[in-house]
C-alpha cells in the first residue's frame, strides 16, 4: 500500500506541473514554448459564415486547420478525425461539437476532446483571435499541427473526490469497453489502481479488423502500445479472466485463483461466435472468427484449390466472404434469410448487395441451413449437409450464426443476468448490484433514440462509448447514456454507414441509385425514420445521428423526395 501512495503522490505532483507549464505557456495560447509556436492569419472574420465549417492552409509546409463558427465564435482545431483520418470539413456540425462522417465520433469545438467514439484520441485545440483589420489569426503548436491529435490530458480540475491511491478499480474484459473505461479513469484523474484483466495474451487491439482482413498483424491493430499502458499505469492481466464475482466482499476470482479486491467493477467481457452442435461440429478446420488468433490460423490455411463454406450471411459472415473469394477456389455462404441482411436492412439493398458478390465469384445457397458436417480421415471438414439435403464441399468453414455473451462466470451470484446472458443496467451502466457496472456486446442497456428501450448492440462504437460512460459514473460524475448506435462495414472496398437503432422498420424509402450503389436508405416505422443506410452519400449518416443525438426525429414525409434536402438543415 505504501509503494501505491507513493506512485500517486508522484502522479499528483505530476499533474501540478503540468498545470504550471500550462500557466507559463498561457501567452501563446497554450501552445507551448515560443520557439515551438506558428501565428498566422487564416483569412478575414467575413470569410467564414455562422454555423459554417472551413479548411484553411496554415503555415509553410501546406498543414491546415479546421475553423468553425459557432454562435459568433471562432474555432481552431486539427482537421482530420484522429480515429481513421476523415475530413471533418466534411462532417456534421452539432451544438458545440463536430461529427465524423465516416464513423461517427464527435469531437469538442471548446476543448477538442473526443466525447463520441470510435478511436481515442482527442483534436488539437489551437488559440484563435479576429485582430484589428478583422483578420482570424490562429496560434498553433508546430507538433500538434503535423500529428493532427493529441493524447487525452488529466484534469485536474475535476479530480474525482472520495478516491485515494488505495481505491480499486477492476475492469474485467480487455476490449473497446474496457479499454476506453481505462484510459478515461486516468483522463479524470482517478488516483487509485486500475487493473485491466484479459483473457487474451494480448494488449487491447481493434478486435472488427479481423473478419476484413485476416492476415493483419498485432501491432498494427493494437489500440495502444504497451508502453502506454506502463505510463497511465494501468495494470494489464494478460491470459487472466474472471470465474466469479463475490459482490459481497468485493472480490473477483480468477481463472488461476488468484483474488483481486476491487472499490468498483466493470464488467465488459463482450460475446463469442455461436457454435452449434450438431454431427461433425467438432471436426477441424471449422472456425469463428473472435480474436486474432482465429483470424491468424485462418490466414494460415488459406490456398488457391480451397472450397469453403461461409455458414451464416451475417455482416462478419460477409466481410470473410468477400475477403477469401479472390483467394480461394470457391466461396459459398449459406444463409436462412431470402438475402443477406434482409431483416436489418431490407430485401431490395439485401438483393444488391448478394449480385455485387455474385460478381466477384461468390456463391449464395439461401433460406436454409447446415444440418451436418461431414470429415476426411484426418477428422477434417471435408463437406456440409444442408437442411435441403445439398451437399457442399468444403475445406474449410468459418461460422456467421451469431454470437453468445461471455458472461457464465456471473450464474449464482447477486448480478442478475437476462435469459441469453445479457446483463441488465441502468442508463449510467450500473447493474443492480450498487458499485457494479456492466457495458459493450453484454450490456442490456437503455438507447436514447428507443425512449430508452433497453436493447443488446453490438457495435464497435458503442462499446468505445460505453467505457467512456462507465469510468464517469464510476467516479460519481452521473452521465447517462445519449449515443446514437453507429455501424459501418467495407465489402469489396464499398463502405456501407449505418446510423440508429435496425430491425425496426414496416417500409424502406430508399433516396438514390441502389444499381450504381449510391444511395441512402430511410428505415421507417410509421412516419418515424429509425435508422438509415447510405453507400457513397457522406455524411449523411453522420448527420442523421448528430440529429437524432440533439432530440430531433426525421419524419417519413420528410425523405420520399428525389433529393436528401433535410440534410441542409440545422441538426440542433
Amino acid at each position: 500500500m505504501l509503494w501505491w501512495s507513493v506512485k500517486r503522490l508522484c502522479s499528483r505532483k505530476s499533474i501540478s506541473l503540468q498545470l504550471f507549464r500550462r500557466m507559463a505557456e498561457s501567452k501563446t495560447g497554450g501552445q507551448g514554448p515560443k520557439e515551438n509556436v506558428i501565428e498566422e492569419v487564416v483569412c478575414q472574420s467575413s470569410d467564414i459564415r455562422e454555423n459554417e465549417m472551413k479548411v484553411f492552409e496554415f503555415g509553410k509546409e501546406g498543414d491546415q486547420i479546421l475553423l468553425v463558427k459557432q454562435e459568433g465564435r471562432l474555432y481552431a482545431l486539427g482537421n482530420k478525425c484522429t480515429h481513421y483520418g476523415a475530413p471533418l470539413v466534411n462532417g456534421a456540425l452539432g451544438k458545440g461539437r463536430v461529427r465524423c462522417p465516416w464513423h461517427g465520433a464527435c469531437f469538442s469545438l471548446e476543448t477538442g476532446d473526443i466525447e463520441d467514439f470510435p478511436g481515442l484520441d482527442c483534436l488539437p485545440k489551437f488559440g484563435v483571435e479576429v485582430v484589428p483589420g478583422g483578420g482570424v489569426k490562429v496560434t498553433a503548436n508546430k507538433q500538434l499541427l503535423k500529428s493532427n491529435k493529441r493524447a487525452r490530458t488529466v484534469c485536474a480540475a475535476r479530480a474525482p473526490k472520495g478516491f485515494t491511491a488505495e481505491s480499486v478499480f477492476v475492469i474485467i474484459g480487455a476490449g473497446a469497453a474496457g479499454n476506453n473505461c481505462a484510459e478515461t479513469l486516468r483522463q479524470l484523474g482517478f488516483p487509485g489502481r486500475v487493473v485491466m484483466v484479459s483473457k487474451e495474451n494480448y494488449y487491447p487491439y481493434d478486435r472488427i479488423k479481423l473478419s476484413k482482413a485476416f492476415n493483419v498483424d498485432i501491432k498494427q491493430i493494437q489500440l495502444r502500445p504497451k508502453e502506454f499502458y506502463k505510463e497511465k499505469d494501468i495494470e494489464v492481466l494478460k491470459d487472466k479472466y474472471a470465474v466469479k464475482v463475490m459482490s459481497d466482499d468485493h472480490v473477483v476470482i480468477l481463472n488461476d485463483t488468484s483474488k483481486l479486491n476491487y472499490s468498483k467493477l466493470f464488467i465488459a467481457t463482450g460475446a463469442r461466435g455461436r457454435v452449434i452442435k450438431m454431427p461433425g461440429s467438432n471436426l477441424n478446420n471449422i472456425f469463428t472468427i473472435r480474436n486474432i488468433d482465429d483470424a491468424k490460423t485462418i490466414a494460415s490455411i488459406l490456398r488457391s484449390n480451397l472450397h469453403i463454406v461461409v455458414c451464416g450471411s451475417s455482416f462478419i459472415g460477409m466481410e470473410t466472404a468477400a475477403f477469401c473469394v479472390s483467394k480461394v477456389k470457391s466461396v459459398t455462404v449459406v444463409g436462412t434469410s431470402a438475402v443477406p441482411f434482409e431483416n436489418i436492412l431490407g430485401r431490395a439493398v439485401g438483393e444488391r448487395i448478394t449480385a455485387l458478390f455474385k460478381e466477384k465469384g461468390v456463391h449464395f445457397v439461401m433460406k436454409t441451413s447446415v444440418k451436418a458436417y461431414n470429415g476426411d480421415s484426418d477428422n477434417n471438414v471435408a463437406s456440409v449437409t444442408l437442411a435441403n439435403d445439398q451437399e457442399l464441399k468444403a475445406d474449410l468453414c468459418v461460422l456467421g450464426i451469431g454470437s453468445e455473451f461471455n458472461t457464465e462466470f456471473l450464474k449464482g451470484g447477486e448480478v442478475l443476468m437476462n435469459m441469453d446472458g445479457s446483463v441488465p443496467v441502468d442508463k449510467f451502466l450500473e447493474t443492480n448490484v450498487k458499485g457494479i457496472f456492466a457495458g459493450g456486446d453484454i450490456a442490456f442497456a437503455p438507447v436514447m433514440v428507443s425512449n430508452d428501450k433497453q436493447m443488446s448492440i453490438g457495435h464497435w462504437q458503442l462499446a468505445h462509448y460505453h467505457g467512456y460512460i462507465a469510468a464517469h459514473n464510476m467516479l460519481g460524475t452521473p452521465m447517462p447514456l445519449k449515443s446514437v448506435p453507429f455501424f459501418w462495414t467495407v465489402l469489396f472496398g464499398l463502405s456501407f454507414r449505418y446510423a440508429g437503432v435496425g430491425g425496426k422498420f414496416d417500409d424502406v424509402v430508399i433516396v438514390g441509385d441502389v444499381a450504381n450503389l449510391k444511395f441512402v436508405a430511410y428505415y421507417c416505422e410509421g412516419d418515424n425514420v429509425n435508422a438509415v443506410l447510405t453507400v457513397g452519400s457522406d455524411p449523411v449518416a453522420a448527420k442523421f445521428a448528430e440529429r437524432l443525438t440533439n432530440g430531433k426525429k426525421l419524419k417519413k414525409s420528410q425523405v420520399t423526395g428525389k433529393k436528401i434536402e433535410w440534410v441542409d438543415e440545422r441538426l440542433y
